[in-house]
């Protein structure tokens, strides 16, 4: 009786599957006799072929440049010479002088390159068509050692962890703020963070020149962006309850980890983007540039600590949970200056500022919300107004100390 009663469902079950299969066995044809008979089997012949070679690195060595390529079109490439300087230079090139769509490849030249000049490579594929990659400053390229490791985790500590941990040294300035200034404290916190959001996306944004269109970079910011606010508004729903429970301190020190949390994924992409300009001698990291960054930054100290003034006695080992926010802050800054040094990318660069810029927006909503649940009649009062700005123009004035 099993038997004759599971075989109907059997049957549903093979009809429901072939039914979700139905359109795409039918695309599938469909792009087949396109592919052979429409119009782009009918006029192949004729067309000019589409070829993009992806210039992702140059790598510098004593009278060596390696050259990492990516196939980012359509049709397979094939590399028939390599000018250096509009001279023609012996190279060559693995797996293959042929790259197949979304293949990589390395083009190996001896080149007896200067320390400091400005050098122009040049690709020419089969058909005549160039790719060029121009380096403004070539220098050695750093290998994975001791000496290299501790000058990028120091440039990291100089960019990232100080300013953080200077920023919290205002808590007792803070502190001594009478009550009504709580609100502009907010607000101030809400102005500072919006800016580094709009900074982090822009420089998202400004990557996408870096990263091969097979990538999808747009993709790579609205997936970033997206998972970031939609993770973070999820931790938040779940902690709602113990903040019912444990009252405004224990709000105030979820806001602090999830601005800590915020800084330091944009600080991450960040010391990406700066330790491969350092790198490749792209950017010279000079002391005035470090300054420049340390007093840019610093303001991200203050972000973290102003939600957390009135909490400081209410909050059981207060200065232990705010070391821990400024090195979560501040600490993804060496490691993304150390793999940036190393082995740099650009869509791993715009993933993790796009996820820091989400994470950010996503915590100013809830201060937001969180101010506009409070006592506080309106957000927009005179003093939320004014602390709004105030944190808009210190970040804006700031960022004139940091070059290039």
């Amino acid at each position: 009786m099993n038997k004759v009663e599971n075989q109907p469902e059997k049957q549903s079950n093979a009809k429901f599957l072939m039914r979700a299969l139905l359109p795409l066995i039918l695309l599938g044809i469909l792009l087949l006799v396109f592919v052979k008979f429409g119009p782009l089997g009918v006029f192949k012949s004729s067309v000019v072929p589409i070829e993009n070679i992806f210039i992702q690195r140059v790598v510098f060595s004593p009278e060596h440049i390696s050259l990492e390529v990516f196939n980012d079109g359509p049709e397979p490439v094939t590399i028939a010479q390599v000018l250096v300087n509009d001279a023609y230079w012996q190279f060559e090139m693995a797996p293959s002088t042929t790259l197949e769509p979304l293949d990589r490849g390395k083009v190996e030249i001896n080149y007896p390159w200067l320390e400091g000049d400005f050098e122009k490579i040049t690709l020419v594929s089969r058909n005549g068509i160039t790719f060029e990659k121009e380096i403004e400053v070539a220098s050695i390229t750093p290998i994975f050692n001791s000496f290299y490791l501790k000058a990028f985790a120091l440039l990291g500590i100089y960019v990232g962890v100080i300013p953080v941990l200077l920023g919290l040294l205002w808590l007792p300035f803070l502190r001594m703020l009478k009550e009504r200034w709580y609100s502009f404290l907010l607000a101030l916190t809400v102005g500072l963070l919006i800016f580094l959001g709009f900074d982090a996306l822009a420089e998202s944004f400004d990557l996408l020149e870096a990263i091969p269109n097979a990538y999808n970079g747009i993709g790579i910011i609205l997936i970033g962006f997206t998972l970031s606010i939609l993770t973070l508004s999820a931790i938040s729903y779940k902690s709602e309850h113990h903040r019912q429970i444990k009252g405004e301190h224990f709000q105030a020190l979820i806001f602090g980890y999830l601005i800590a949390l915020g800084i330091g994924l944009h600080n991450l992409g960040e010391g990406l983007a700066i330790g491969s300009a350092y790198a490749v001698g792209e950017v010279a990291l000079g002391s005035l540039l470090v300054i420049g960054f340390m007093i840019h930054n610093v303001t991200e100290g203050v972000a973290i600590v102003a939600p957390l003034t009135r909490f400081v006695r209410q909050v059981g080992n207060f200065y232990f949970h705010l070391v821990i926010m400024g090195l979560l802050a501040g600490a993804p800054t060496i490691i993304g200056a150390v793999i940036g040094g190393f082995a740099y990318s650009p869509a791993l660069a715009v993933l993790f500022l796009s996820i820091g810029a989400g994470a950010i927006f996503d915590v100013s909503y809830d201060i937001m919300h969180y101010m506009a649940k409070g006592k506080w009649t309106s957000l927009f009062t005179v003093t939320n107004v004014l602390g709004f700005m105030a944190g808009l123009l210190v970040m804006y004035a700031t960022g004139f100390l940091v070059l290039g």
